[in-house]
């Protein structure tokens, strides 16, 4: 990979290139970890990656992408432990957070890269509107509102926050 201070996914072989991420998506990016990272810990439920952990989903040609944030559950850990390398495969729960330059199409899009390769949800947190869109195999998008309370649903057993939370 360069190292030229830009990030990069690998999609069907190709580098692509993106500018490093805004202090804001920063912020949120930290915060949503933190709270994760908090509840999986004290539950022993798994772990919790960040910064743009690659999870590799194809293999020739190679796609590698990185969350956000993601979750993996205890079950899925090797019992050599956590790979150094890339993940194979994908997390049981994706996030992705919005920047400012990025649209809600691509988001989507992304979302539905994670779901289609096996995620079990995926968190989009969109900061300028304060929700998230919560994506789910074979199910429409929900959206939760800053008032409304973010739960792991079945992918992170009893994890419950306020939408606005992840944004503070």
């Amino acid at each position: 990979m360069p190292e030229d201070g830009f990030c990069y996914e690998l999609i069907n072989g190709e580098l692509i290139k993106m500018a490093p991420p805004g202090s804001e998506h920063g912020l949120v990016t930290t915060t949503v970890n933190v709270l994760l990272a908090q509840h999986v810990k004290a539950r022993r439920l798994g772990v919790v990656f960040g910064g743009h952990t690659g999870f590799q989903l194809t293999w020739n040609p190679d796609t590698v992408i990185g969350p956000d944030v993601a979750f993996v559950r205890k079950s899925r850990i090797p019992p050599e432990g956590v790979p150094r390398g890339y993940w194979l495969g994908p997390p049981d729960l994706a996030i992705e957070i919005i920047s400012p330059g990025d649209t809600l199409k691509e988001a989507k899009e992304k979302a539905e890269k994670w779901l289609a390769a096996g995620a079990l949800m995926v968190w989009t947190l969109i900061p300028r509107k304060r929700s998230v869109m919560v994506h789910r195999p074979g199910l429409a998008p929900v959206t939760l509102t800053e008032d409304e309370i973010s739960k792991g649903e079945g992918v992170v057993p009893g994890f419950r926050c306020r939408v606005a939370d992840l944004f503070a």
